[in-house]
């Protein structure tokens, strides 16, 4: 199985400790666990945590030795949060991680990875509330504050808290599927997809009295996603003007509508490729897309490969891919 290994760092923060082992956990196939994971420290001792008690792990710095996937949860060691420097217990931990490792990271635990020099030059997140700060440690960093997550290849980062839960969701989903990444999230009793981003929580004055809430009409969206919807028509099941839908939508899911539109079809049409042996042209035309050239360019910019590529590994369905269906590629 993938080894997942949770590299606890004291003094953590529990809630990020343990987001990984509970997703990870929950995704199986015919009922077989996909991952097997594994907490461990920089060194033997217990980890202290942010809630207050101590932990016992199971597990050493030697975990990493063989790990697959490698995740630092939030922290609130000295070194990388205050002074931007990378004590040489931690060094010495990640310096066991495999070449081909995975890495990741959840709410402050990015600040670890500043400190590693491992994104420097790349795109990354944390908690909102702890930007300003990563920004004066890690300057190098091109940090954006406004997103749930961030996935780079082979090094992602996570925003605070529940954000650990989504980017582990994306991991399973990129990994297996969303069927599976599915599964794990009602196990877990989360959802498989939050819209928006981190921009959404962050703290800001409230809106003014008897501006209505975009939820219904996302919702009314969502089941009409082979309709055209332009904004003109949302804001119109909103009843609110061009101007307030926008500005109200933004402030709820952190995205204009045009950019969450789009995001829901193309989650629709992996949806439809993964479950169904519709052509790529009728995937396209029942997902709001358009035509199968639409498709491929939208679903190359989200995850990089083709609608056939995508069908072949992520496919539910026996048989895999229909004659009729490699005709649209």
């Amino acid at each position: 199985m993938h080894r997942v290994v949770v590299l606890a760092i004291s003094e953590a923060v529990g809630y990020d400790m343990q987001i990984p082992p509970a997703i990870f956990k929950a995704a199986r196939r015919d009922g077989r666990p996909l991952y097997d994971v594994r907490i461990c420290g920089v060194d033997d001792q217990p980890v202290r945590v942010s809630a207050g008690f101590s932990a016992v792990l199971e597990h050493g710095p030697e975990a990493l030795d063989d790990a697959d996937t490698v995740i630092i949860p939030g922290t609130h060691v000295e070194g990388p949060r205050r002074l931007g420097t990378l004590p040489d217990d931690i060094a010495a931990a990640l310096d066991r991680v495999p070449a081909h490792a995975r890495i990741m990271s959840i709410c402050t635990g990015a600040f670890v990875l500043g400190a590693a020099g491992l994104l420097d030059g790349r795109p990354a997140t944390t908690h909102w509330a702890h930007a300003a700060d990563f920004r004066a440690l890690y300057p190098r960093v091109r940090l954006d504050e406004n997103v749930l997550f961030v996935d780079d290849g082979d090094v992602l980062s996570s925003a605070g808290l529940a954000a650990g839960a989504d980017l582990c969701l994306h991991v399973i989903r990129a990994d297996h599927g969303s069927e599976v990444a599915n599964f794990a999230a009602r196990y877990c009793v989360v959802p498989p997809w939050r819209d928006g981003g981190q921009s959404q929580f962050i703290d800001r004055p409230l809106v003014e009295p008897g501006v209505g809430s975009t939820a219904p009409t996302r919702a009314w969206a969502l089941e009409r996603l082979g309709e055209p919807l332009d904004l003109a028509t949302l804001a119109a099941h909103a009843s609110m003007s061009l101007r307030t839908f926008s500005r109200r939508f933004r402030e709820e899911t952190g995205l204009p509508p045009h950019t969450w539109l789009t995001r829901q079809r193309v989650l629709h049409a992996r949806h439809l490729l993964e479950t169904t042996d519709l052509p790529v042209d009728r995937v396209a035309a029942e997902s709001g897309l358009g035509s199968a050239a639409s498709l491929r360019q939208h679903l190359n910019a989200a995850i990089g490969v083709s609608p056939l590529a995508y069908r072949k590994t992520f496919s539910q369905r026996a048989g895999g891919v229909s004659e009729r269906v490699e005709t649209h590629r």
